[in-house]
């Protein structure tokens, strides 16, 4: 079926009186098709082969042939350029660790680190070679934020925090070349470290509720208005800052005074997250920024920018979870085999093991989401979707892990300080929040799935409502059935095709029986999920939008299955038994909350035995991960 092409404009204005049909208020309906479009521009930057529509998790639910080889990223190679920065990066950090100087007298990174680490090239790892960086490929970098997340989350995070979504992203992808050879190698050597200043007051999830303005005065830009929640900042930073100019979002580079004045201060609060960072608020005065550090998108405004970092980020923090997930295996093992209950370690209690194995299996399933979406990234795609499934997995299991499992099998000793759950409680619990709360997350990636299936069969109804003055269709009422006649008999022909179609499992050779049950049924549920999704689509229709507990039902099944497909078909690569058991135990986990069946005794089993191979040193994802005092000294800080 083919549509007439539409302006911007014309789909903005029907997107808007769409809503307003589904009871939004015009207001309401406004900002929400300004977050529509800016959608629209940051799509547009990626050609169309890497667009949404042709991104793997499109393809495997909408379209009939979708290669599988678009779920399974090849191995990293064995060695980089960047990998003498990575390894000298990590040397820091244990150094200082055990010489006690990572921190400063307040607990922050101290100043000394953060220049040390610029030296060895570790705040350029991101940027190109021509301005002082380490030219990393996205999935070396993620790769390594695991590996150094495991010594100091923090640092890892800051890495996040100025390559992914501070100004190095917007710099080098948005900046003019005079731009990126006036900033860039001054980011890449540390000078000038960055954070992101987007998050306001009253301007959360929110985007278009942004109230700091910039104004022209000359040669030089007049900023009044304030930030919240900025990781990064102090005096001195550079920061990309998001303001309404001339009544549209943009970005300009700044670089704040390097002491408080006038028009610049920095609002402190206390905040019980990311303790080992400066996390503050910005308030400026008319703060005078030069006009030459606007940058202009080719595409779109400030929202195009402030939105393209946001999945470099999502998989960093993936990946950073990861990192704790394995500082929490590996100390969860020694305090098993030490704590005894009735004359037995509890490391031989079945409770105890199936933590130990649902550990393990969420340290794979994160491995797993990283490889495939920082690939992804590597290849060109937005990876709009696939990157949040990795964040949304990345910070539940995070949550569930320091929860339900590392701090109730440490029991009463967590809550001590100087213990790793008791001091960093908030540090794993905040991830649900950053880079985009879950289930808001949720409900966008629903979106971006059904997009295209609405463009195609539902706008063309929805302006037949429009233009026939109906408020919805009634399948009962025979003149709604021949006013949207022609609309109709296109979504007929889609809805029979699929209602006839054949789901063909592809087959992977040498696949574990194990891995390929799950593969197998998370493709076919995958294939099968348009009838259903459709038909909440067909039933809600305008209203759908605040249908919210159904479209992030729906969301979370069809993440789930693209979970355990991403999951499997990496552990199937690994060539590991203790990984493929670990992948077995996490798909076994993720298809009961689809089904709604109970755990078998076969199951009780096989987490037994994977947590006995794991106790038993067999699993080398943990190997050489730090291991704090089994009773450690009460601190009376």
């Amino acid at each position: 079926m083919t549509t007439p092409v539409q302006t911007d404009q014309e789909r903005q204005s029907f997107a808007e009186a769409a809503l307003r049909l589904g009871g939004k208020s015009e207001e309401e309906a406004r900002r929400l098709g300004a977050v529509d479009k800016a959608d629209e521009q940051v799509e547009a930057l990626f050609a169309p082969q890497y667009q949404t529509v042709n991104s793997p998790v499109h393809r495997v639910v909408w379209d009939d042939k979708c290669p599988v080889d678009l779920f399974r990223p090849p191995p990293l190679p064995d060695t980089a350029p960047c990998d003498a920065a990575m390894k000298a990066s990590l040397d820091i950090v244990k150094r200082r660790l055990a010489e006690k100087t990572l921190y400063d007298e307040n607990g922050k990174v101290s100043a000394d680190t953060l220049a040390e680490l610029g030296r060895a090239g570790y705040w350029g790892l991101l940027i190109d070679p021509k301005y002082g960086g380490q030219g990393a490929p996205f999935a070396r970098f993620a790769d390594f934020l695991t590996r150094m997340a495991v010594w100091e989350p923090m640092v890892a995070g800051l890495a996040s925090v100025h390559g992914c979504i501070g100004a190095v992203d917007p710099v080098r992808t948005f900046g003019s070349p005079e731009q990126k050879q006036r900033f860039l190698p001054r980011l890449a050597s540390g000078e000038a470290l960055s954070g992101f200043a987007l998050t306001e007051p009253n301007a959360g999830s929110d985007l278009t509720a942004l109230r700091t303005t910039a104004v022209r005065v000359g040669d030089h830009f007049e900023v009044t208005g304030e930030k919240l929640f900025i990781t990064n900042v102090i005096p001195g930073r550079t920061i990309g800052l998001v303001v309404m100019l001339e009544g549209k979002p943009a970005v300009l580079i700044v670089d704040l005074p390097k002491e408080e004045n006038e028009s610049f201060q920095i609002v402190r609060y206390g905040l019980h997250a990311l303790r080992h960072a400066h996390n503050n608020g910005l308030r400026f005065h008319r703060l005078r920024v030069p006009v030459e550090n606007l940058l202009h998108p080719k595409i779109g405004d400030g929202l195009t920018i402030a939105y393209h970092g946001l999945n470099l980020g999502r998989v960093s923090l993936c990946a950073t979870a990861a990192g704790n997930l394995r500082v929490m295996l590996a100390n969860v093992l020694p305090w098993a085999a030490f704590r005894k209950t009735y004359g037995q370690p509890i490391n031989t209690r079945e409770l105890v093991k199936r933590r130990i194995a649902r550990l393990a299996a969420l340290i794979v399933g994160c491995d797993a989401l990283v490889a495939w979406t920082s690939w992804l990234i590597d290849q060109g795609y937005r990876g709009e979707m696939e990157c949040i499934v990795a964040k949304i997995f990345g910070s539940e299991s995070l949550k569930e892990a320091a929860i339900e499992l590392f701090m109730k099998t440490h029991g009463g000793r967590s809550f001590l300080k100087g213990h790793i759950f008791g001091d960093n409680v908030h540090d794993f619990l905040a991830p649900c929040i950053y880079e985009g709360e879950g289930e808001m997350l949720g409900l966008a990636f629903f979106k971006s799935l059904v997009k295209e299936h609405g463009k195609a069969f539902f706008e063309p109804i929805g302006r037949a409502l429009q233009q026939h003055g109906l408020k919805s269709f009634n399948p009962l009422n025979p003149s709604h059935a021949y006013a949207l006649r022609k609309e109709l008999a296109a979504y007929s022909r889609w809805w029979l095709a699929q209602t006839f179609r054949t789901v063909t499992v592809p087959m992977i050779p040498g696949m574990d029986s194990r891995l390929a049950e799950h593969f197998g049924f998370a493709w076919a549920g995958l294939q099968t999920a348009p009838s259903e999704i459709s038909a909440v689509m067909r039933k809600h229709q305008l209203k759908l939008a605040d249908r919210q507990c159904r479209m992030a039902e729906l969301s979370a099944r069809t993440q789930s299955l693209i979970i355990m497909l991403v999951t499997s078909l990496w552990a199937h690569r690994q060539k590991d038994s203790v990984s493929t058991q670990a992948a077995d135990i996490l798909c076994q986990d993720l298809r009961r909350g689809l089904t709604g069946e109970r755990p078998s005794d076969r199951y009780f089993r096989a987490a037994s035995e994977l947590a006995d191979a794991i106790i038993h040193g067999g699993f080398q994802a943990i190997a050489g991960a730090p291991q704090a005092e089994i009773l450690m000294s009460y601190d009376n800080r």
